[in-house]
Formats: C-alpha cells, structure tokens, sequence
C-alpha cells in the first residue's frame, strides 16, 4: 500500500523510479541519455524551482523567501496586526486576507469575538487588505477559492495552510513570520529536503482523500520521515484524482510535520481555476526530465480502504475493517496510549461503545479545510440518501467549506439528501475541528473529517473530570456509519453509486459581502478596538546572566500546542496577551501558571529598577550559591523567570500563543530533547525565548530546582552552539554543571532573542 525508500532515489520523465546507489547514474544514462549529478537533479524538483523564484538571498541554501499572498483567521490577526503596527506598519504591502472562521460563535466573553472581526474589518480598510466575514468561508478553502496560484507562494498563521493541489507552495506559521512579512522582511530558513510522493493506481470506491491521508500519515508521523521537507506528489496516480480528492490529501500533509507540499498539475487543475473565474492563475507544474528526491513514498491507491485515526493523533491509523475485525486488541491499545496522554486525570475506556460485538460511535462531524469539500459532502450525501440517522443519541452535522460550496449543494439536491436524513447543515466555521463547536458529551466517541483528534481539542475539559473521544475519518465512511445509526461502517460496504457532481462556483456571494480594498490603503479609517483587544505587555532584553526555575516538567512522548494553550473557548482570548496566558498547560500542568507568576515577580521588580530579592525569597540563597563562582552575577545582569521542559514540544498548530503566553509569563526558554515542528521553534525565537536543546537520557534537573546560565547573552552574540549551564542546589551550596545546545540560529534571529523579542527588534521608537 505505501512504501517508503531507504534512501533518495530519481524520479526519470516523471515516471519511472531509480533508487539513489552505486549503479544509479549507469541506469540514469540507460534510460534518459543523460549525465546528471545528484546536485543538479535535485534542482529539477518543483519545489526548488518555485523556491528559487522566492528567493531574496542569492544562495540556495539559506534561504530567504519573500511570500506573494498572506492569510489569517480571527484567532490570529489580531494579534499579528498588533504587533506589526508598533512595529511602524503603515501598509500591507501584499494581498493579506483576514477571514473569520474560528471565533465566529460569541460563546464566552461576550461581545469580544465581534469585536475582533471589527478590528479586522477596519484594520482591512486602512491598511489595504480583504476582510472575509463570519460563516462565508473557513481560511484555507477562501484561500483555494480565491488566492492560489500556480508557482506562488502563501503564508498563513495556521498550520494547515496547504495549497499544493493548487500548484501553490504554502506554509503555516506562527504569527511573527507573517509581521516579517508585512515589515517586508523575510522567512529564513535552510534549503529543505524534498520527498516524492509518488502515485499509482486508482481510489476503489468508497475511499476518499482522508483515507490516503491518513495512510501516509500513520506510514511517516512516527519516524519523522517527512519532518521539515517538503512533499512532492507525482506520478501517474494524481490524473486519477480529481481537484477536491487532491486537495483533501493535501491539506492533511500537515500532520506529517513536512514544511509544505506541492503537486505536479493537469487539465484538472486548471479546470478549477476556470471554475473559480481565476484561469489566468493556473501554471502546468512538471518535475524535470531527472529529479533528484530526498526520500520516496510509493503508494498505491488502488490498495488504500477506508482507513481510521483513532484517538488521540492522526498518526494512530488502522483500517476500519482492522478495528472491526480487532476491537479487543485496538481499544485497549487506545486505553493504554490514553494512560500517557491524560495523565490518569480521568478514567477512560471504550469498552462500553460495544454492542454486540460491534463498535458503536456517537456522534460524526464533516467540517473544514478538510471535510467540508464539495465531492465530500455530496459522496456523503449520496450515501445517506434514502437512509436515517435515527432518533437516538447519535448525531451528524455537516459544514460546506464555503457559502459557494453550499449554494451549489442547495441548488443540486444534496443538501436536502442529507437534511432528510435527520442530519444538520451549518454554516461555515472551523469550530469543530479544535473545541468551539458540536462538543460531544462526556465520554461519547465522535468520528469526524476533520484535522486533528489531540485529547481534549474536542473541547472536554480533564480539569472538569470530562473526557471524550475523536476518531478521524473520511466523510464517506462517516456517512455509511450515519446510516448505520452509529455502527462503525467502512464505506466500500456501500453498494449503491456514489455520482460525479458538476461544480459552478457564485462568484456574486463573495462580491456581495467580502470588503475587497483592492490593496488601496486608506489611513483616515479609525480601527475600532473592543475592550478584550489589548497591547502586548513590555518585554526586556536578554540579559548577561539568566536564573530561571523550571515550572513543568512534561514526559510526554510529543507535547502538542493544545496542550501549551488550549484551543475551544480560550480562542476567545488570543486578543488579550495577559488573559490568555492564564490558561496556558491548564489542561496538562494546572500548576503552571502560578508558578512562572511566582519567579516573574522577581524580573518585574529588577526592570522597576528594585532589588528582585524584596519580592521573591528564594532570589538570595540561589544568588548567594551563584556568586561563589560567579562573583560578577548581580541582579544587575542577571534576569530570573522561567523554562519549561518537554521531551518534544509543538506538534500540531502553528499559534504563536503556545510561546507568547510563556513569555508573557516570565518565560525565558524552552527545553526539549527535540522540537516537533519548525514553526513551534520558530515561535519560541521570534517571543525572545531560547530554544535550548538537551541529549535524551537522565535529565540533570528536576521540576521546581533553579538553573543558572553564566553569560548567556554573550554566548547568542558569538554564535555558540553549546552552552554551559548549572543546577543550583541551594541547600548544598553548590552548583551541577551541564551542557544544553542552541541549535541553528540565523544572524536575525540571535538579534530578536538579544533584543527579547521580534516586537523589540522592530520596533520603531527602539
């Protein structure tokens, strides 16, 4: 089914696949005539070729991208305007698209998701940008719809910012990669790998995109096969998939932790372009004759079946017919990942979801970038049709893409199929897919086409004693459980047809309510605060020496962004730096935030310019045992606050809050044996805070002890890699030294920890 090469290996005339080796350059001229190296080869990749185009630097391995189109949502661009405006911004000097798919139920708070998408409305007409308002469009299928370009590059402040069916190079960052670019400044980073993905064979029926993609997610999420590349899908496989099928495989590359993705094009793509009245932007996207890969995933799509994420990652991946067949043996596998996951916080078992032998689900959710797709629902509603979904406790609810995906299934007759069956159509929102909408009930077990199934990101609170669960799937087999009334069903078992709809986009629903200032800039427009949008708080240089306490300990094999900030109802505080922070690791370490306020105390007394030892006790005995060796350390030149370790921290979202909210909190840096994704790492530079590294095994500190690092800020400034840092034992009056890494830093990102923060290195007055 998916097979993955040892090494790189060749793509020749896009067809034929030669392992890299000994024998590779005789086969290479066998089969081409040709002499290529390895370095040229690999500059036959699509990627390197849009990369290149992008490229501000001059040289191919440091890269320096300057993006064509940027995109956020409500729980993002608030903050992201903030910061860039006391950075000077004066223009949004590219496309900026600021749609409204996250925050856009006022469930808590009152008026202050409103009042976000007014500052968004307003921030649009002065600085030049397009606004997309609530229940029109969720990001990424706006961005699809109307943004995406073959050869282009796209920058989104979410993770699942993914065009590459489109032929549209995009990446999800967190939010300070997105002020660089409206500063005019650049996304700095290394030459990635590219992997192909190479296709072959034709989808059975009843297997759509997220079956594929969850297949090579469970084949490469575990082994980081595909960790900070980029994906490259070729081969004969992708004429076989139509627009949506390779959009919906795309968009879920994410959770491989690849750094983007990008596919060869057809007549197919380009038909999209002409539905969506954008032909101009379609651009025929081909490897070259001889294209040298990083790595090779071969997968068959005549082998995939309908496949299930059960909790809690997308990586957990079986097919359903192996769940059906092994219920005993998957459900207590699931237990026993759920015993690292929750912590114990909750008892939690699946064994009362079977009924006579067979597994019983609750509820199933198609929504988003990724279910919420023309072919999707109406596959699904070709299913359901005719069929009930019962009056019982199970519940379906589907959410079009888009209000021009949703006239289209008004106009063709599946939205009533799919109404008739008992089933709720909604608007346009991202909710579902981390926590604001259709929560399920305590310990119910939803299966849903969306992206991500973290504990809790359905929006149960462990805190509460609540628990539930999220299986990923594709719409189809959702709907063939629909029809079930619940029973786990793959939807190969549907034996009646699943129709080919014809797609006609109504470009007049955009005309008529998206505010389009057509980049024109007019800076007589007041932008209209609410009181939840505040400032960020003041944040200091990095300063010569660094006391700081480690306030979590975190043993987790991946520690994912929900777990540093939680998503659902907090999304509603992403505009307020100080009142989001209050909820950081709730649901993983409730402790967490009284103890970084509790170290912070000290810092903010020494940047008042008072004696940081008035307001924390233990600030004396730890300077005392520090200053027997180094009697230069003062409060003076040395800042105190706090770090967190993680074995691997930051998989999942690109929200730069998973770091501002440590910082906000006195954070000064992170340990990690590794960083799940670039974009976390990315975040925890551009907040000021160091990335440090440390080699897997017996930790030289525990939860609580303090540390100390002796010239810190001298070591960022000569570029060093190892640095040298102590335990502090006070009540043995001694200090335990070990080694931590920094890891690769460019020129401008050891200037933003030097300066405390990207906020800092810009700012105007500075």
């Amino acid at each position: 089914m998916i097979k993955l090469s040892e090494g790189g290996a060749y793509l020749l005339h896009g067809t034929e696949i030669v392992p890299d080796g000994a024998e590779a350059a005789a086969q290479i001229k066998s089969r081409t005539g040709m002499e290529v190296s390895k370095e040229e080869a690999a500059k036959n990749t699509m990627a390197y070729g849009i990369l290149q185009e992008h490229n501000a630097s001059g040289n191919m391995e440091k890269l320096k991208i300057k993006f064509d189109k940027l995109t956020s949502h409500d729980i993002t661009f608030v903050g992201i305007i903030q910061t860039a405006r006391a950075s000077g911004l004066q223009k949004f000097p590219i496309p900026y698209v600021l749609t409204n798919c996250h925050n856009s139920l006022c469930a808590v708070g009152g008026t202050i998701n409103e009042d976000d998408h007014m500052f968004g409305l307003t921030c649009a007409k002065k600085y030049g940008g397009v606004y997309v308002p609530p229940h029109q469009a969720v990001i990424h299928q706006y961005a699809r719809e109307m943004l995406a370009g073959g050869g282009k590059m796209i920058l989104g402040s979410d993770s699942h910012t993914r065009y590459g069916a489109l032929g549209t190079m995009a990446m999800g960052e967190g939010g300070p990669e997105l002020v660089k670019q409206l500063l005019s400044q650049t996304y700095d980073i290394n030459m990635p790998g590219v992997v192909g993905v190479y296709l072959t064979g034709t989808p059975v029926k009843g297997v759509g995109p997220q079956d594929v993609a969850l297949a090579i997610i469970g084949a490469v999420f575990g082994n980081g096969y595909v960790k900070n590349k980029v994906m490259e899908f070729v081969g004969p496989g992708v004429a076989a998939l139509s627009a949506d099928f390779r959009i919906g495989i795309d968009v879920m590359t994410t959770e491989t932790t690849c750094l983007s993705s990008i596919w060869q094009t057809d007549d197919q793509i380009k038909e999209f372009y002409d539905i969506h009245g954008r032909v101009e932007e379609y651009k025929e996207l081909n490897p070259g004759d001889v294209a040298y890969y990083d790595g090779m995933i071969t997968v068959d799509l005549s082998k995939i079946r309908p496949m299930i994420a059960m909790p809690f990652h997308p990586s957990n991946t079986y097919t359903i017919d192996e769940v059906n067949d092994n219920l005993k043996d998957v459900l207590h596998d699931v237990e026993e990942r759920a015993k690292v996951s929750l912590d114990g916080a909750v008892p939690y078992s699946l064994q009362d979801k079977v009924v006579d032998g067979r597994f019983m689900v609750d509820q199933g959710i198609i929504a988003g970038c990724a279910g919420g797709g023309f072919e999707n629902i109406c596959a699904a509603a070709d299913i359901l049709r005719g069929s009930y979904i019962g009056a019982d406790g199970f519940t379906l609810s589907v959410y079009p893409a888009s209000m021009p995906v949703y006239m289209e299934l008004i106009k063709n007759g599946c939205a009533a199929a799919i109404l008739e069956t008992g089933a709720v159509l909604k608007t346009a929102f991202c909710g579902p897919c981390f926590g604001a909408g259709d929560t399920p009930a305590n310990n119910a077990f939803s299966i849903r086409h969306s992206t991500r199934n973290f504990p809790n990101r359905e929006g149960s609170k462990l805190q509460n004693g609540q628990i539930s669960s999220v299986a990923l799937m594709d719409a189809r087999s959702i709907a063939a459980t629909a029809a079930n009334k619940g029973m786990l069903t793959p939807a190969t078992q549907f034996d009646g047809e699943i129709g080919k709809y014809k797609y006609h986009f109504d470009a007049n629903i955009y005309k008529n309510r998206v505010f389009d200032s057509k980049g024109v800039a007019d800076e007589s427009v007041e932008i209209q605060f609410g009181p939840n949008i505040k400032d960020w708080p003041a944040m200091g240089a990095l300063p010569d020496n660094l006391v700081l306490r480690v306030v979590s300990e975190i043993h987790d094999p991946v520690t994912t962004t929900d777990e540093l900030i939680p998503s659902g109802e907090t999304s509603s505080y992403r505009s307020n730096p100080l009142g989001l922070a209050e909820f950081a690791l709730s649901r993983k370490d409730p402790a967490y935030v009284g103890r970084a306020k509790d170290i912070q105390r000290a810092e903010k007394a020494r940047m008042a310019g008072e004696h940081p030892c008035q307001a924390h006790p233990d600030v004396k005995p730890v300077m005392n045992v520090i200053k027997k060796t180094y009697a230069d350390a003062s409060h003076e030149n040395t800042g105190f606050g706090s770090t967190i370790f993680a074995v691997k921290p930051g998989d999942g979202s690109a929200r730069e809050q998973a770091a501002s909210c440590q910082k906000v909190l006195g954070g000064w840096a992170n340990i990690a044996n590794e960083y799940a994704t670039k974009r976390y790492r990315s975040n925890l530079i551009n907040w000021g805070m160091l990335p440090f590294l440390i080699d897997e095994g017996e930790l030289p500190f525990k939860n609580l002890d303090y540390l100390f690092f002796p010239n810190i800020r001298q070591a960022v400034e000569d570029k060093a890699d190892m640095i040298k840092a102590y335990k502090v034992s006070v009540d043995e009056e001694k200090l335990t030294e070990f080694t931590l890494h920094l890891g690769e830093l460019t020129d401008e990102e050891r200037q933003i920890i030097l300066k405390g923060c990207l906020i800092n290195y810009n700012r105007v007055d500075a």
